[in-house]
C-alpha cells in the first residue's frame, strides 16, 4: 500500500493506517506496513531518548523580548521576504501556516491561516516554544535539523500520539557559505490538507532563501571591500579585512584565504589568531583590519576535539599553545573528520570516496572537500594520504547510543558504525 498516495485521496483512512502501524512499532510487533525509513530511524532516536509518545511534553516557551533578541540576530531575517512570497499566499488559501524556527528549534514566525493558529496553539506549536526533536518527537521542524533534509511528517507519523491531527513539511536552511544549520522553514496544517508535492514546494523556498542569503554576503563583501582598499593601500606587511564572522573581503602582503576563525568576542588590540599568530585588531565599518606582527606565536596544535555527540550541531574545538577555537561542522565536514579520525595513519581520496559514497572513484568530490578542511585546519591535516599531523591529540565525542552517530550521514562507513554499535 503506498500511504503517500492514498493520504492524497483519503487522508483519514491513510492516518488510521498510521496509526495501527505507529502502534505495532513501538509495541515492538512485526506492523504489516512498515514506516518510511526516515520516520522508523526518528522513533528510535525518540525511543533511545526517552521521549514518551503518550505525553505532550512542552517546555517553557521564550519570552517576548527573547524572541525578539533571537529575531534580530538570526540570518534569517533576510530572507522572510523570500519566504513570504514563496509559502504564505498558498498556504493560507490551503488552511496551513508557515513556521520558521532557528537552529535551536525555537519558533520565531509563524503566520498564515488565523483558524490554523490557533489549533497550532492547542498543540504548544506556539512562538518561542522548543520543537526539537528530542523535546516533542518526530515533528516537521526538529526531524529536518537533525537529517539535515526535507521531511514530510503526516499525522500518526509524529511519535506523540497528541500530534497525530497535524501534518508537517519541513526544510532546513543553512549557510550557503559553510553548511552550518541556521533554522529550518515548516508548512504545516491539519491532517486533511496534506498534499504529497507540499514538501517539494517547501524545499525549493527553502533553497531560494540560501540564494538569496549567498546574495547578502556577496554583497556586504563588496560593501567591506571598498572601505578597506584605500587602507591596505597604506599598510606594509601582512593584513587582511574580515567581515565580523571572519570571512575575508580584502588580503594585502599575503595570499588569499577565504575564512579567519574569530573567537566569539573579539576586541581592538593585540590578540592572538590561529591563522595569524600575533596580530593587531582594529575596527572597520562592518569588520575588521587585522595586522600580523612580524614574528608569528608558536601556533602548535596540542588537542583536537570532534564533537558528536549531539546530532543536529557537530563542532570541532582546536586547542594550541596560545589560544583556542572552535568551529560548527557541515554534516559532509563532520564525516570526513569522523573517518580521518579512525583511520589516523591515514586515508587516501579514493578511500575516503569509497567510505562516504561507496565509489572510489569519486575522489575529485573528496578532494574539494577536504581543501575546504584544511583552509580552517591549516597544517593540522596533511595529505597523501589524507591524516591528523603526527602529534596531535585527537578526541571524538560520540553520542550516548551509537545508533544516533551522524543520523543525517548516509555515507556507507557511518553507516556500517552505527548498526556495529547498535549490535553490540
Amino acid at each position: 500500500m503506498n500511504l503517500t498516495r492514498l493520504a492524497a485521496v483519503d487522508a483519514a483512512r491513510a492516518a488510521r493506517v498510521l496509526s495501527q502501524v505507529r502502534d505495532a512499532t513501538l509495541a515492538g510487533q512485526h506492523a504489516r506496513i512498515q514506516p518510511r525509513p526516515v520516520i522508523e530511524q526518528s522513533w528510535g532516536r525518540m525511543l533511545r531518548s526517552g521521549v514518551d509518545p503518550e505525553r505532550d511534553f512542552r517546555s517553557g516557551l521564550l519570552s517576548a523580548d527573547e524572541v525578539r533578541r533571537r529575531r534580530e540576530e538570526s540570518p534569517l531575517r533576510h530572507v522572510l521576504p523570500v519566504l513570504r512570497e514563496g509559502l504564505l499566499s498558498v498556504a493560507d488559501v490551503a488552511q496551513h501556516i508557515m513556521v520558521v524556527a532557528d537552529a535551536d528549534g525555537r519558533v520565531l514566525w509563524r503566520e498564515g491561516s488565523s483558524q490554523v493558529l490557533r489549533k497550532a496553539d492547542g498543540l504548544g506549536f506556539e512562538l518561542g516554544a522548543d520543537w526539537r526533536e528530542d523535546v516533542v518527537g518526530t515533528n516537521g521542524v526538529g526531524t529536518p535539523a537533525v537529517v539535515r533534509r526535507p521531511v514530510q511528517v503526516f499525522a500518526s507519523e509524529h511519535f506523540v500520539r497528541s500530534h497525530g491531527s497535524w501534518t508537517c513539511s519541513g526544510a532546513p536552511i543553512t549557510d550557503p557559505r559553510d553548511g552550518r544549520l541556521i533554522g529550518v522553514v515548516d508548512v504545516s496544517g491539519p491532517l486533511e490538507t496534506m498534499h504529497p508535492a507540499t514538501l517539494a514546494w517547501v524545499d525549493s523556498v527553502a533553497k531560494l532563501a540560501e540564494a538569496r542569503l549567498r546574495e547578502v554576503h556577496l554583497t556586504s563583501l563588496e560593501g567591506l571591500r571598498a572601505v578597506a582598499a584605500p587602507v591596505l593601500a597604506r599598510l606594509d606587511g601582512r593584513a587582511l579585512v574580515v567581515d565580523r564572522d571572519g570571512w575575508v573581503a580584502a588580503v594585502t602582503g599575503m595570499p588569499y584565504v577565504r575564512r579567519v576563525m574569530l573567537p566569539k568576542s573579539l576586541s581592538p588590540g593585540r590578540r592572538w589568531l590561529a591563522a595569524l599568530g600575533s596580530c593587531a585588531v582594529e575596527p572597520l565599518a562592518g569588520g575588521w583590519l587585522l595586522r600580523a606582527a612580524e614574528e608569528r606565536l608558536a601556533s602548535a596544535a596540542t588537542r583536537i576535539v570532534l564533537d558528536l555527540s549531539r546530532p543536529a550541531r557537530c563542532t570541532v574545538t582546536v586547542t594550541a599553545t596560545a589560544g583556542s577555537w572552535s568551529r560548527e561542522l557541515s554534516p559532509r565536514h563532520a564525516e570526513l573528520l569522523y573517518l580521518l579520525a579512525e583511520h589516523r595513519s591515514g586515508r587516501g581520496a579514493a578511500g575516503l570516496a569509497e567510505d562516504v559514497f561507496g565509489d572510489p572513484l569519486r575522489t575529485v568530490t573528496i578532494r574539494a572537500e577536504m581543501s575546504r578542511i584544511r583552509r580552517y585546519l591549516g597544517d593540522l591535516l596533511e595529505h597523501r594520504p589524507y591524516r591528523f599531523r603526527e602529534g596531535v591529540e585527537v578526541e571524538v565525542l560520540e553520542p550516548g547510543q551509537p545508533r544516533d552517530l551522524l543520523p543525517q550521514s548516509t555515507a556507507p562507513a557511518v553507516a556500517r558504525r552505527r548498526a556495529a554499535g547498535g549490535d553490540a
